[in-house]
């Protein structure tokens, strides 16, 4: 007999859970893609978008993942055999600068570990080394997926400014937008990437990438752009089909839609201290459970948390046992140790976009009857300071 029957929780840091609205703005006919309401709908959310990102930059929209929107972003700006400098706090700073070497870029890689944010000095450094200026952008990660760990990025433009550096600042913010504070313009961010399958709480399939004017001026330049990542077809647009380079996603343009909708409904603000507030629970939990046993939270700066996704460590071979039992038992989906090693040691915990206080509840007490039922060593009365957190 097993507890899961009934509505699944996908607890993974994305693609995360979809609400209801918008799936019944998704569950339409196709629409008619040469004039009319999907036409609107597509000039609608991109002044949207834009208020999230929190940028007067242009955006350009793509069909792809996070990936997709890595690619675009070093298309548009680099030639074969610039440098780039990648800040790397996780598995996904190492994967951007593995995409940058096979568009013919030389990365440069700081690596700060898996459990900490960047140094400033070490960039400002990097940077002042560069007496060619070779380096044509710095790759920074605001949250990276596999460790949780958030980035100063207000802090990263400061160290390029003090050493009196040209490089753009492109922003990996795929986990996060919508979720964690977030200030392209006030940080100074160049160019900044995302997906909508995570705090934008749309299916994956559609990307994007904001560019201010430094970074245009730079992609007259490039030598990598091509026909199709080329963001001024899809920003000095005539006709519609240019928006996409083709067919438009249209299903995802009216979910993506809905779900702008119910984040300026909230408030940015309130979306932004309500995740807060659901990781501060989460991270109580996970702190209490610690205190016994061989739980830990893998970021262990509060200050250097995301609050969109918990990355913790549980002894090797207990987050595989403990993500079977979730999903067969309780009916809650995990996320894996993704980068991690040994990956079985490690669990995820996504918290981002469509989630209050009941789930993430409920999430914890069903963590705390799986390490119960496994017979994990864990510290009590996790349930209690979780809520107290909310309080």
């Amino acid at each position: 007999m097993s507890l899961a029957h009934g509505h699944h929780y996908l607890a993974i840091p994305g693609p995360s859970v979809i609400p209801d609205r918008v799936q019944r703005a998704m569950h339409r006919a196709s629409p008619n893609i040469y004039e009319g309401e999907l036409h609107e709908i597509t000039r609608s959310v991109i002044p949207d978008l834009k208020r999230v990102a929190r940028t007067e930059a242009q955006v350009a929209l793509y069909i792809g993942n996070g990936h997709a929107a890595w690619e675009a972003a070093l298309a548009n700006v680099t030639s074969p055999g610039d440098r780039v400098l990648v800040l790397a706090t996780g598995r996904f700073g190492h994967g951007w600068s593995e995409m940058a070497r096979t568009l013919g870029l030389e990365p440069q890689i700081l690596d700060f570990g898996e459990e900490s944010d960047v140094d400033p000095a070490r960039v400002e450094e990097a940077l002042k080394a560069d007496r060619e200026g070779r380096i044509k952008a710095v790759l920074s990660v605001f949250v990276d997926t596999s460790t949780s760990v958030l980035s100063d990025v207000g802090a990263v433009r400061q160290a390029i400014d003090n050493a009196g550096h040209s490089a753009l600042l492109m922003c990996d913010c795929i986990a996060s937008l919508g979720c964690d504070r977030f200030e392209m313009d006030d940080w100074g961010v160049d160019v900044t990437v995302t997906g909508c399958q995570k705090g934008l709480m749309t299916p994956p399939g559609m990307s994007f990438v904001f560019f201010n004017e430094k970074a245009e001026a730079a992609r007259e330049s490039a030598q990598n752009v091509t026909h199709y990542w080329d963001w001024q077809r899809r920003t000095g647009v005539e006709e519609y089909y240019q928006y996409f380079d083709g067919t438009a996603p249209t299903h995802h343009l009216y979910g993506l839609r809905e779900a702008l909708d119910m984040i300026f409904e909230e408030g940015l603000e309130a979306v932004w201290a309500r995740h807060r507030r659901l990781a501060g629970a989460i991270w109580a939990a996970g702190e209490t459970w610690a205190q016994e046993g061989p739980m830990r939270l893998n970021v262990k700066d509060i200050s250097q948390r995301s609050c969109a996704v918990t990355s913790v460590g549980i002894g090797e071979g207990n987050g595989d046992r403990l993500r079977a039992f979730m999903e067969h038992e309780m009916g809650v989906t995990l996320g894996i140790g993704l980068g991690r090693d040994p990956s079985s040691a490690w669990f995820r915990i996504g918290h981002m976009g469509h989630v209050n206080a009941h789930m993430v509840m409920g999430l914890l007490g069903c963590i705390e009857t799986g390490l119960s039922a496994l017979q994990i060593p864990h510290g009590r009365g996790a349930l209690d300071a979780a809520a107290e957190a909310l309080v």
